[in-house]
């Protein structure tokens, strides 16, 4: 009997009507197993995902393959946004395994008590294609295999839980340098596609981390007084195609999960809430930067839509963010975003045709089976030269055809949305607005982060310990690294915006469960995993960046700022044992952690903090001047004369009877209190720290 209608989860209810006897992952399925001596078939996967809805069409719904899923196995269901945990050990296991990369769906047989996986893959056809074995006639071996093969078995999954064991090789006592800041900026450069941007072919992911990496690199050469340029350009032309490409919805906002392609033309369609929160503030450095070149593409509108898309289709009314945007609609791929020449030929005059068709692909081949998905091919001025039109003419007509279009594509049936809010990714969007809020000047995209993250504070931090996601009412599942280091980072963002003592008090709660729940005592850096976690296959500790930045690297990253500002040395020594603990995977392969690689720039040059006392608009006034040129190891933080309850290290800055004063501290040293904003400009333009490169 399938047991999934009691779950919240979007992606276990969608299979909640299968023939399939599902279970979620837990003891009622784990116990079974081991009573009735069957292997279990543990499937992974996300409501968004293309893949598994074909899985689930070809072969779940099936009833002689559910025939077959019942009598040979236990059969187990996970969300692998609602258990990370479940889904990192298992990818990791897979590719151990098989010698293969893994993906959604995510296909296990697991030796019943031990949980270990004696065979693995992903997608599996019906019927045998793609190389791929029909599902039910691997069903069939597998099940064979478990009952004649039991030592073989046994032997295999002994040294599958030894290579576990062995993932991360403990860096001691080792020197940390800069060495492998460069090497990574060499490796990135040499993955670079120079015409498209991005890194690699098809598929093209935007992979968020590198590009901040660069943006940091460029800025650091810049203080060094020799600009590598080139780092620069690999940032801008990747955020730049993709904003012009077909990554992005060009109607409705927001950026899809990856191309198909190397030139960012049809991308997978599912849209992510973590994607969207990873590249708003790549954008918002791009133009903080103010290096924008001339990249014939509204660099702000693309901060603009994507900021609108999060908070107007993804905000629950509670005020979080939901997690995704299915990518199929009417049982097909992309059918929510894509157009045929009739249709706009109806929506849009002849005039507004005439200028949106060249303008947006629509007057070469259709690009998706017949069909056209917009991206953005002739830019505004180049449009000005072949209709004669005055450019403002141009952009008038382009947001009218643009929005008449958006009015016929929500008459349409709306891909589904999973309507269930994750800790981490809402820490990732609510650290993404507070960064637009301040580089780019815009106080609205404030309220809507402080809603999203006094929704955690209320419903998701619980006796001292956070849960990791919230549907119809319930927070459920122990949070896990990122959920705690992802919402310490946004906290800290926030408070470069808005002082707010409580917004410190929990980022100190936060880096104290980081120390005593996830800290590796003995080899150093954290965990994935709390050391309260269920038991599971092995306990993470990942370092590398994949789809999401590296929980080390950002609670690295966090604990080291958080320690600056508080003068806290267990922050302080946490990171840095953390970057030593990395440290053999950093230099194997720094191009693969670079959100480590910025913790580390932040260990070899302390990050400078400029603390501001006084009260209202002067005081954010003089915040303002502080955030300008974009420089990203400059912490401004604003306390008002109302904060209370501050801790030694801040209340030693009091505040003055008039007006504001400043210092500027680096590492111990601290200048002295500076109360005229001319000066306090003087002295951080004069600021050009020279990195300890040794």
């Amino acid at each position: 009997m399938n047991q999934l209608k009691r779950e919240t989860s979007p992606y276990l209810l969608q299979h909640a009507d299968n023939p399939v006897a599902w279970y979620p992952w837990g003891a009622e399925a784990l116990e079974l197993a081991v009573q009735r001596d069957k292997p279990i078939l543990l499937s992974i996967g996300y409501s968004a995902c293309h893949w598994c809805h074909v899985m689930a069409h070809e072969s779940f719904t099936d009833e002689a393959t559910a025939a077959l899923m019942n009598a040979h196995f236990i059969n187990i269901k996970v969300d692998r946004e609602e258990r990370p945990d479940l889904d990192r050990v298992y990818q990791t296991a897979h590719h151990l395994l098989m010698q293969r990369n893994g993906g959604w769906p995510l296909t296990l047989f697991l030796t019943p008590g031990d949980l270990t996986p004696f065979f693995s893959g992903t997608y599996f056809p019906r019927e045998a294609r793609y190389g791929l074995p029909a599902f039910r006639d691997l069903l069939r071996q597998v099940a064979d295999y478990y009952r004649n093969h039991r030592e073989e078995i046994h032997e295999q999954n002994g040294r599958l839980q030894e290579a576990l064991q062995d993932l991360a090789p403990a860096g001691g006592d080792a020197h940390l340098d800069a060495a492998p800041l460069d090497l990574a900026y060499q490796q990135l450069q040499q993955a670079f596609d120079g015409q498209y941007g991005g890194f690699g072919g098809a598929p093209k992911f935007p992979q968020p981390a590198r590009l901040e990496y660069l943006l940091r690199y460029w800025h650091a050469s810049v203080q060094r007084g020799h600009p590598n340029t080139h780092a620069l350009h690999m940032a801008r032309l990747t955020l730049t195609r993709m904003a012009a490409g077909g990554l992005r919805d060009h109607l409705g906002g927001g950026f899809c999960r990856y191309a198909v392609d190397a030139t960012w033309t049809i991308p997978h369609f599912e849209k992510m809430l973590y994607d969207n929160a990873l590249l708003l503030p790549l954008y918002t450095w791009l133009l903080a930067t103010g290096e924008t070149g001339r990249p014939g593409v509204d660099l702000e509108a693309a901060v603009a839509d994507t900021f609108q898309w999060i908070t107007q289709d993804m905000q629950a009314e509670q005020g979080a963010y939901y997690a995704a945007l299915d990518a199929d609609s009417e049982g097909e791929e992309g059918r929510f975003y894509l157009w045929d020449e009739e249709e706009v030929r109806d929506i849009l005059s002849a005039g507004e045709y005439g200028v949106f068709a060249p303008a947006y692909g629509l007057d070469q081949a259709p690009n998706f089976e017949g069909r056209w998905h917009l991206q953005r091919v002739v830019g505004d001025a180049e449009l000005a030269d072949r209709t004669g039109l005055a450019p403002d003419e141009i952009t008038r007509t382009l947001a009218r055809a643009r929005g008449k279009l958006r009015e016929r594509r929500a008459q349409r049936v709306v891909p589904a949305r999973d309507d269930k809010i994750l800790t981490a990714w809402n820490a990732l969007a609510i650290r993404a607005m507070a960064v637009a809020a301040r580089h780019l000047d815009r106080p609205e995209y404030l309220a809507p982060a402080t809603r999203a993250l006094d929704f955690l504070r209320q419903h998701l931090w619980q006796d001292g310990r956070l849960l990791a996601t919230w549907k119809d009412g319930h927070a459920r599942h122990a949070a896990c690294l990122d959920d705690y280091a992802f919402l310490l980072d946004a906290l800290l963002e926030m408070l470069q915006v808005q002082w707010r003592d409580q917004d410190l008090a929990l980022a100190v709660d936060l880096a104290e469960c980081l120390l005593k729940h996830f800290r590796d005592e003995d080899k150093g850096g954290f965990f994935f995993t709390a050391d309260d976690h269920e038991r599971l296959l092995y306990r993470p500790k990942p370092f590398g960046d994949d789809a999401l930045p590296s929980g080390n690297g950002i609670a690295a990253r966090a604990l080291g700022r958080l320690g600056h500002l508080l003068g806290e040395a267990r922050y302080l020594d946490a990171a840095e044992d953390t970057l030593r603990s990395a440290w053999p995977s950093i230099v194997q392969l720094p191009g693969a952690h670079t959100t480590l690689l910025t913790a580390l720039e932040e260990y070899l040059q302390a990050p400078q903090l400029v603390i501001l006392r006084g009260e209202g608009e002067t005081l954010e006034h003089w915040a303002r001047h502080c955030r300008r040129p974009w420089a990203p190891q400059r912490l401004v933080f604003a306390i008002p004369s109302s904060a209370s309850g501050l801790p030694a290290s801040l209340s030693a800055y009091p505040c003055p009877p008039r007006g504001v004063t400043a210092h500027v501290c680096q590492g111990t040293s601290c200048t002295e209190a500076i109360s005229d904003l001319e000066e306090l400009q003087r002295q951080l333009a004069a600021e050009n720290p020279t990195m300890r490169r040794t």
